[in-house]
């Protein structure tokens, strides 16, 4: 596995097959861990024997019988499949399941790409997200041809998933009036403030109406232009289909949700109308949000078909078939909590890679705004606090590929996924606390922290033990670092969890990242079998519940009778983990004067930000 793909931010966890036979479990979670190499069972790191998953019927684990490849191959042909396309950061994926068992994975595609830094915006352009994306969706169709000897020409249906909030903004013509905003640009800041004043709500610096409202506060000169703005995965979608709809769970990364109406609070749209014409009358009726926004579907509902310039788009060979229908476009936080059947309230999941964020489902709303939570949904549209930093472990992979080269000069190669399991197993011989040092992952801002920009530190004192267990669990306590932060608040409002889940490149060494996550939050983290295929495998099961939503079968439902079927695997945290990352934390949180010290000395250099990736 490549650094890239360790440190990816959009990687949900795939699961195992499991016994069609399980009934849905209250308590399930995931199946054990595997190596990342060989897929065999993997053993626990800490001391204790990793479980083997088990029938909650007979205490044995029964594998879901593996079709025959006549079988698999009509599946294929016939279309009895779901495709889930997703925008990462890092990586464009095509992931292809059977309808009939979405944890089955037919084939899968992928295309690599990355932001860049244009007149100090994070940005990608469109055409790389159309020849990104048809490279992805080649690669899967040549996947299943090698694997299965089938190429795919239709799907029983087709879900886009990208990530969320940023800012793209359109003409009546469909034409962008200026480059694609990135959820990572931090520089919307007296916008964000002053609409969570008015709101009511914490509304976030990457928010798609932060991004808006920014604008007109700087009276930019499209602004009169303006007929819609939209989501990655929104615009991807509308050019599929011809609809400009959004799922829920993408659209409350836009503007604010009303649990009640699954859709955009009425009232607040009506306090920020007002706001216009008050501070920009002559903007204010074509900016009127009723206008602009994307129509908002909650998981399950038509959300359009692949028309023929769509399946051009998608397929410039001209095999791919219109007509697929296809499941309302989502965001990356919404395929997480799919992919790790974290829907229902009571459940959470941590999504660690190039950025990381933890959502959890709420049971009531939140007492008090914190600049540290927004309040987003889940793909059916429940309520969701979510902690979300912008920097993951895109530090923590600098330092991997530097201990690799290392080894490379030494004349000792080893490669990526050897060098992290060495690195990450010498975190365990670490001290608890991390020996007194301490380690910044930002290299980009971080509203959490209180920075506008980010320089990456290591930091320690005379008397620090510098070893290298110390150094690998400070900079894997960095990860979670800014993280823990939030989840600090979102404890002290007594929000209660039952079970959170982990996911993404950082977990498949089998027993540390996910230990010390737990020893962050001071609660039991389970893991599932990490997949490549991440997101794109959680917008394929959304794809595939859009048959199932039909005889009124909910999310939550689906995925525990027909996806999850009730496997548990769990990681409790180690008592002198929680009192280390304790410790460690509250001199992470003095430290943060040294990082905004060294963002006021050293300039921000282009140069050296090139190429940094979600």
């Amino acid at each position: 596995m490549t650094a890239s793909e360790r440190a990816g931010g959009d990687t949900p966890a795939q699961p195992a097959p499991a016994p069609a036979n399980a009934p849905a479990l209250a308590a399930q979670a995931s199946p054990a861990p595997t190596s990342a190499r060989d897929g065999t069972a993997a053993p626990a790191l800490n001391g204790t024997a990793t479980p083997t998953p088990t029938s909650a019927l007979n205490g044995t684990a029964t594998p879901t019988p593996t079709p025959a490849p006549d079988a698999t191959r009509a599946t294929i042909r016939a279309g009895r499949t779901s495709l889930g396309i997703e925008f990462g950061s890092t990586r464009i994926k095509a992931c292809l399941v059977d309808a009939a068992d979405p944890s089955r994975v037919l084939a899968v595609g992928s295309h690599e790409w990355e932001n860049e830094l244009v007149d100090r915006v994070w940005t990608y352009s469109l055409d790389a997200v159309w020849s990104g994306v048809q490279a992805a969706y080649a690669d899967l169709v040549a996947d299943a041809e090698r694997v299965h000897g089938a190429r795919p020409e239709t799907f029983g249906a087709i879900g886009v998933s990208a990530m969320m909030h940023g800012y793209l903004a359109f003409d009546a013509a469909g034409e962008l009036l200026v480059p694609f905003r990135t959820w990572r640009n931090t520089s919307t800041g007296p916008a964000a403030a002053e609409l969570t004043e008015l709101l009511g709500v914490n509304i976030p610096l990457r928010w798609s109406i932060a991004h808006l409202h920014q604008a007109v506060l700087d009276a930019e000169p499209h602004l009169p232009r303006l007929a819609s703005i939209t989501t990655l995965a929104g615009y991807v979608h509308r050019r599929l289909t011809g609809r400009s709809v959004l799922g829920v769970g993408d659209a409350s990364g836009m503007f604010p949700i009303d649990p009640a109406t699954r859709d955009y609070d009425a009232d607040l749209v009506a306090r920020y109308d007002a706001l216009l014409a008050e501070k920009a009358p002559a903007l204010a009726p074509g900016l009127a949000l009723g206008r602009l926004l994307p129509e908002v579907l909650v998981a399950g509902r038509a959300a359009g078909e692949l028309t023929a310039g769509g399946a051009a788009l998608l397929d410039p060979s001209g095999a791919l078939r219109p007509g697929v229908p296809l499941c309302p476009p989502e965001g990356d936080a919404g395929t997480g909590m799919v992919a790790t059947s974290s829907v229902a309230p009571r459940t959470g999941n941590v999504s660690a890679g190039t950025s990381i964020f933890a959502m959890v489902v709420l049971e009531r709303p939140l007492a008090s705004v914190h600049h540290e939570l927004d309040v987003v949904t889940t793909p059916a549209g429940d309520p969701v606090a979510m902690v979300h930093c912008n920097n993951g472990a895109s530090e923590l992979a600098a330092w991997a590929g530097l201990f690799g080269r290392f080894a490379e000069a030494a004349g000792v190669p080893v490669d990526s996924d050897a060098a992290y399991d060495a690195l990450f197993r010498e975190a365990l011989a670490g001290e608890s606390d991390a020996g007194g040092l301490l380690a910044y992952n930002h290299l980009a801002g971080e509203p959490i922290a209180g920075l506008e920009e980010g320089r990456p530190l290591v930091v320690r004192t005379p008397g620090s033990r510098f070893t290298l267990g110390n150094f690998m669990r400070a900079q894997l306590y960095g990860v979670f670092g800014t993280l823990a932060l939030g989840m600090r608040v979102l404890a002290d409002e007594g929000v209660a969890l039952d079970r959170m889940f982990a996911h993404g490149g950082m977990f498949r060494t089998a027993g540390v990242a996910q230990r010390f996550l737990a020893g962050a939050l001071d609660a039991p983290v389970s893991v599932a079998e990490t997949a490549s295929e991440g997101g794109a495998w959680g917008i394929a099961v959304l794809a595939g519940y859009l048959a199932e939503a039909q005889s009124g079968v909910s999310l939550d439902e689906y995925l525990r009778r027909q996806v999850f079927r009730g496997f548990v695997f769990e990681t409790t945290a180690h008592p002198g983990d929680v009192a280390g990352f304790g410790a460690y934390l509250d001199q992470y949180r003095a430290g943060l004067a040294i990082e905004r010290a060294a963002v006021d000395a050293i300039p921000l250099a282009a140069p050296t930000l090139a190429g940094a990736a979600r």
